[in-house]
């Protein structure tokens, strides 16, 4: 397995881009819509499946030891991103197969698989220190966002330095706190070398295996994150907020699927009550600087949070291409537009071919799901 590893890592951009070229590809395999047809849906799912462990090796093999930061990810083969990928890549076929093999009753099939999501995402959400979930949990929050100074100041991002009572001594967000930084990572050098070099046995290896080890250890230290408690105390009621938001993202998927089992999926209770969820989610995460009194402390998000969130609105589309929205309004629209231009050389090919796609996509309910 290690072997492999290195293999994928020396030919990375040969391996991304033969995987892109095969996911691409797979919207051409014959009956790719079909009910019946099983075969093409388990192809994709295998080179997705494929492509998502390649790309996890690539982005992590290079590491000499794992960093294990408040995220709870590491560099082993299997993380909570890579999990949420697999199931992802797995819950076409799971609605494929179990509609050919037990018809309406698939959706018992598709709400075991979106519990499942949901349970590793809500057990994500803990371990990375209740930070916000980025793509689904498909890319860890590793709270990097040199443009955001006020970081420290958003869930589990707790300051470090309060027990010195100097809140900017060792702040690596400002020019002092790079500096102080750069001066203790000096001085530990130097005593690990002083310690190396005074030392009756040591040879020249040793020294080259202290001074990685004085290099290389900082960045392996496993942060503290965040507990629930800790993140109520310190943030009051825009941290209870911040968490009801998330965990409404979360499993609005779940509901969704358990009313559609309950009422159909031609009924609009399933669409309004899912559309409900997301409007209080988003409108909870969006608004959280004008909930709770002036005594609790603001929630900042990074520049990559505030991407999801826009990420999570442009969903909302989504709610076009689901029954009955679609049946109704959407289908009839796209079918009078390619009508229009269907007289039109190309234009009128390409319309059809796109329609046709959006059609055949909109019958499976994990192509529109938007978890």
């Amino acid at each position: 397995m290690e072997a492999y590893k290195q293999w994928v890592w020396r030919h990375r951009e040969y391996v991304h881009s033969l995987g892109s070229l095969a996911n691409g590809l797979t919207w051409l395999l014959p009956e790719k819509f079909s009910a019946s047809e099983i075969g093409p849906e388990a192809v994709t799912a295998f080179l997705g499946i494929f492509t998502t462990i390649n790309q996890h090796i690539i982005e992590t093999v290079p590491t000499t030891r794992a960093h294990v930061g408040p995220s709870g990810t590491d560099s082993s083969l299997l993380s909570y991103p890579l999990l949420i990928s697999i199931l992802k890549d797995l819950e076409t076929v799971v609605e494929v197969a179990a509609e050919h093999f037990y018809g309406d009753r698939k959706w018992n099939f598709i709400i075991a698989t979106e519990a499942i999501k949901a349970l590793v995402r809500l057990a994500l959400f803990r371990n990375t220190g209740y930070k916000m979930l980025l793509h689904g949990g498909e890319t860890p929050n590793d709270d990097k966002d040199p443009n955001q100074p006020e970081l420290q100041n958003r869930p589990g991002h707790l300051d470090r330095n309060h027990r010195s009572g100097n809140q900017n001594l060792y702040n690596p967000w400002n020019m002092e706190g790079r500096a102080m930084s750069a001066l203790s990572s000096f001085g530990q050098n130097a005593r690990t070398t002083t310690t190396t070099t005074t030392s009756p046995t040591s040879g020249w290896p040793r020294r080259i295996q202290h001074n990685q080890q004085a290099v290389i250890e900082p960045a392996v230290i496993n942060e503290k994150r965040t507990t629930l408690s800790e993140l109520l105390s310190e943030k009051g009621v825009k941290g209870a907020l911040f968490v009801m938001g998330e965990v409404l993202f979360i499993t609005r998927p779940l509901i969704y699927v358990l009313f559609i089992r309950r009422y159909g999926v031609r009924s609009w209770i399933p669409w309004a009550i899912s559309l409900s969820v997301d409007t209080l989610g988003m409108g909870i995460l969006s608004n959280l600087k004008l909930w709770g009194d002036k005594s609790s402390k603001q929630i900042h998000f990074s520049q990559p949070e505030r991407d999801e969130l826009r990420r999570r609105k442009l969903l909302w589309a989504l709610y076009l291409m689901r029954d009955p929205f679609f049946t109704k309004f959407t289908r009839e629209k796209l079918e009078s537009s390619q009508k229009k231009v269907e007289p039109v050389p190309l234009i009128g090919f390409l319309t059809e071919k796109i329609v046709e796609l959006l059609v055949g996509a909109q019958s499976r309910y994990t192509y529109i799901s938007g978890s």
